[in-house]
């Protein structure tokens, strides 16, 4: 796992902010934002990808696709629209949307340590918690995949969804929501972070 992550002087007011970009110009505009002294933030995964007649390939590829995450004032906004390949700021034309900044720091301290890859979009469903570590008070839905467990966590601003592998003593039951890690069960949860949890031994 790994990522663009440009740290630039910033102002006490600025705030984590999701810039749409055009499809495959993420990598492009990170650079670009770097160039312009934006703080911006590009995560990032390793994947591999087989074309005819070639070997397979291992590359880096962004795990939210179409989009950048750039920590700015308001006014500098314009830096970041004014960015080639750069649609819009996420949130309305007057008003765009401010990321939960804890989470977005807990992501860039944590995801370089995990294997993560994206995942369908997840909203509701029973709640677990990570409870220790850079990433403690992330929750998500708990997903079995093959034979490890991951924790699915939505950005519901984008609408998007990764996939970080856990074990089962990282976690936490949310108050009022038993956690089993064994046998059937199924649980989920809502908020800016969340994930769905289905486990099945």
């Amino acid at each position: 796992m790994s990522g663009f992550d440009q740290e630039r002087p910033t102002k006490q007011d600025s705030k984590w902010f999701a810039a749409y970009t055009a499809s495959h110009h993420e990598k492009q505009v990170a650079r670009q934002l770097s160039d312009r002294l934006v703080h911006s933030y590009l995560p990032l995964y390793k994947a591999q990808r087989r074309w005819k007649k070639r070997p397979a390939l291992t590359i880096d590829i962004p795990l939210f696709p179409n989009y950048v995450f750039v920590r700015i004032p308001r006014s500098q906004r314009n830096a970041v629209l004014g960015t080639p390949g750069v649609y819009s700021i996420v949130g309305s034309r007057s008003n765009p949307w401010e990321l939960p900044g804890w989470e977005i720091e807990a992501l860039r301290a944590g995801l370089p340590k995990r294997k993560a890859q994206p995942h369908p979009y997840l909203a509701i469903g029973d709640r677990a918690r990570i409870k220790s570590g850079v990433m403690a008070g992330l929750e998500g839905v708990i997903v079995r995949q093959k034979n490890n467990l991951h924790l699915v966590l939505s950005l519901d601003q984008i609408m998007q969804s990764i996939a970080i592998e856990v074990a089962p003593e990282e976690l936490d039951a949310i108050p009022g929501v038993a956690l089993k890690l064994s046998g059937n069960s199924s649980w989920s949860v809502r908020g800016s972070f969340s994930a769905v949890s289905s486990i099945a031994s």
